[in-house]
């Protein structure tokens, strides 16, 4: 099910790195600040240690189960992970990395390729091209935003990672809480209708907000928001195109 996306037993941070100014090191920081009671799983083949947690060089070393991985590497290398998640049983993946579909061209294939390697081995795939994910109630914070909201009954689900921020800065100022924030990305697998569903069955979620550039397959959003709106309300803001 989806909802384990947000609630693993380990999570293993594949890229993470042990300078600071790097995504993969602000993933890991995150994590581990964010009060995380799971187990965390630093993948970095050069590094014996990061923030004190052992590193593994791969993720196929890691001796125990991985239920969530989340991928900051370069985008030719992704693929070659997401193999080796698969081969690993890993469930779900969030793939941060960027040069997929939005670049055209070949980023259009390795993503095609990169969904086809979720599908051969059952794993659910937020992204590519993303923030990550914050659940303030597990909790769990795999993104490389600068902070971590305080709990709250709203859920954000974004396509634009550059609003999730503002938002998240708007709403420490002011005090406000949020259950789940979820970058979408590309959207290769998992889209707003999925995390719809799910936040509508999640009972730390009174409200959904929901920032959209696209919808793939307007007649499922529209059966499913009906449904769940019966329940809580669902605000919808859809980016506009300026000629």
């Amino acid at each position: 099910m989806i909802e384990d996306l947000f609630s693993p037993r380990s999570v293993a941070i594949i890229g993470a790195s042990r300078n600071p100014a790097k995504v993969g090191h602000t993933i890991l920081r995150n994590t581990v600040k964010s009060g995380y009671k799971g187990k965390i799983y630093p993948i970095n083949p050069k590094a014996k240690e990061i923030l004190g947690i052992r590193c593994y060089k791969s993720i196929l070393d890691v001796p125990d189960e991985v239920d969530l991985a989340v991928i900051a590497v370069p985008a030719p290398a992704v693929l070659n992970v997401a193999k080796e998640c698969g081969e690993k049983n890993v469930k779900h993946l969030v793939i941060i990395s960027a040069g997929f579909k939005e670049i055209g061209g070949e980023g259009v294939d390795r993503e095609r390729k990169l969904i086809s390697i979720g599908k051969k081995y059952g794993m659910r795939i937020l992204g590519p091209n993303c923030l990550g994910f914050i659940d303030t109630y597990t909790p769990l914070n795999v993104t490389f935003a600068a902070a971590m909201p305080r709990k709250g009954k709203i859920a954000f689900i974004s396509q634009s990672g550059a609003l999730i921020t503002a938002i998240l800065d708007w709403s420490i100022r002011r005090g406000i809480g949020f259950s789940k924030i979820i970058s979408l990305g590309n959207k290769a697998d998992l889209d707003e209708t999925d995390f719809i569903r799910a936040l509508g069955r999640d009972k730390n979620t009174n409200v959904i907000l929901l920032y959209i550039e696209s919808i793939e397959n307007g007649l499922k959003f529209i059966e499913v928001a009906r449904k769940v709106s019966a329940e809580k309300p669902i605000i919808v803001v859809k980016g506009g195109i300026t000629e």
